[in-house]
């Protein structure tokens, strides 16, 4: 029976995760499987991988084959260089020691760059968040003045009318103070 590592889709509509399973390469996607070894979600930034490193290691030196992206997820978690480095320890090219040690230097190496690229991509967020601030800033600082602007010319022709308007009650007011003295002035014709 030939046996393949592939992925179990899983999910609702455009949300899809998957399991990494060991199936016979004759059963269907999503149909009967030997061994489930792990889960993959995509979704995530960046992606969940949560992986059985041993089980896996035993399936593909058993002879399994993963498909495609069941390959790039293994390499991605180690399975496959583990497994290479196993291979030269059977060939006698180095120690088992030798192996762990090339095996752990690579793990280690391959945390620190998925972590600088973690901290690269916080930092852009953080960039763009203080730009994003700043021309906001810029807007509402646009909006103030213009605003205040308004309020100004407002007030101003506010006052103006007051001004227009006492103005007006003056010149009534001087209007009926004439006539009352120019009533006041004129002597009344005696009967």
């Amino acid at each position: 029976m030939a046996t393949k590592i592939r992925l179990q889709r899983h999910g609702h509509k455009r949300y899809a995760f998957y399991h990494v399973v060991v199936a016979d390469s004759r059963a269907p996607r999503d149909g009967k499987f030997i061994e489930r070894i792990g889960s993959y979600n995509p979704n995530t930034n960046p992606a969940t991988i949560d992986l059985n490193f041993e089980r896996a290691l035993h399936w593909l030196q058993v002879g399994a084959q993963p498909s495609d992206t069941a390959r790039m997820i293994l390499s991605r978690e180690g399975v496959c260089m583990k497994k290479h480095l196993l291979e030269g320890v059977k060939k006698g090219a180095f120690d088992e020691a030798a192996a762990e040690t090339k095996f752990q230097e690579w793990i280690t190496k391959k945390k620190r760059s998925l972590q600088d690229i973690r901290n690269k991509e916080r930092e852009d967020d953080k960039a763009l968040t203080k730009t994003l601030l700043d021309a906001e800033r810029e807007v509402n600082k646009a909006k103030a003045t213009a605003l205040s602007k308004k309020k100004a010319e407002l007030s101003l022709a506010a006052a103006q009318k007051v001004a227009a308007e006492a103005a007006a009650v003056a010149e009534a007011e001087a209007a009926e103070a004439a006539e009352i003295s120019a009533a006041v002035s004129t002597p009344e014709p005696a009967e």
